[in-house]
């Protein structure tokens, strides 16, 4: 038997493909060419060459629809990040555990006799201040969790962001209603309205309600709602209508196809939270006025309890 020794080609040096003066001992697991590191990536098995990741990217198209459809969770990162960045300064004002009232708290949350003196952007500024870290994280864990059962599975980004919004706005609009003289915060409303419309738009398609699984969250939280103190019921109760309400027209298989009616009803349970509230407020405390911020600087409030 005639034996060949081929050690010596074996042992060859192989230079990259792209870069043809490097040396290099390693290759492509998806097309077998020689690499060097710099040509290599990490893949989920072995590393792939620049060009066969490029050669197994989607098209631009469809990279623009699934960008579209939240698979990136971006709303939802940006809506945690403003809620995080907004806590700092509330933190470093005295606000950073409990239900303490810090400055930022004073300038920024929904109170009715402020809305009344015409500062009604509190109705969505309210929703970015939290009391404390527990609070804080709370809300944002539930958020991120949302995030992957509407705006990743389905709804996308425009359908999640009207659902927030206007849940959001409901949420302060019922506050101002059941606890005008309150000092309101945090994203429990929107929070709210978003779990609601998960739990209708997975009921739509044929989810049994226990197994939704923010149903029978939302059925726990409601009786914490109704049964523990300092806790804005209205803010959660008016954020669920709205968030039940768009998601019901946003999240529909068949008028889902079909979002114009959610996103105009979305719009109108802004546009009325915003409204409703102001006229709400000036009726029940009067010509309200402030020559500044916060309620050191309220003039002619009384409040009508008629």
């Amino acid at each position: 038997m005639e034996i060949i020794d081929d050690s010596e080609g074996a042992s060859a040096p192989t230079t990259c493909f792209h870069h043809r003066n490097r040396e290099t001992g390693r290759r492509c697991t998806r097309c077998g060419r020689p690499a060097c590191p710099d040509c290599l990536h990490s893949a989920s098995v072995g590393s792939h060459c620049w060009e066969c990741i490029k050669a197994a990217a989607p098209p631009r198209k469809e990279q623009l629809r699934s960008a579209v459809r939240g698979e990136d969770l971006l709303v939802t990162k940006v809506l945690i990040a403003l809620n995080v960045a907004v806590f700092i300064p509330t933190a470093l004002s005295g606000g950073i555990a409990g239900r303490s009232s810090s400055s930022f708290h004073i300038d920024w949350a929904l109170n009715g006799k402020l809305v009344a003196a015409g500062e009604w952007y509190r109705l969505v500024t309210s929703g970015f201040l939290h009391y404390g870290l527990i609070h804080l994280g709370l809300n944002m864990y539930i958020l991120y969790q949302l995030g992957l059962t509407l705006e990743r599975g389905g709804a996308g980004r425009l359908r999640y962001i009207a659902v927030y919004f206007a849940s959001l706005f409901a949420g302060s609009f019922l506050a101002l209603i059941l606890s005008p003289d309150a000092l309101t915060a945090g994203a429990s409303g929107a929070v709210y309205g978003v779990a609601g419309a998960a739990t209708i738009g997975l009921a739509r398609r044929g989810v049994p309600f226990a197994s939704t699984g923010w149903g029978p969250m939302l059925i726990i939280n409601l009786i914490f709602t109704f049964s523990a103190s300092g806790i804005s019921i209205g803010g959660h109760v008016g954020g669920l209508i709205g968030g039940v309400i768009t998601g019901y027209l946003l999240l529909d298989p068949i008028m889902g196809q079909r979002p114009r009616n959610g996103f105009i009803a979305a719009i109108a349970i802004i546009v009325l939270s915003i409204g409703g509230s102001v006229v709400a407020m000036q009726s029940r405390y009067g010509d309200c006025e402030t020559v500044g911020q916060g309620f050191d600087t309220l003039i002619g409030c009384e409040r009508n309890n008629s």
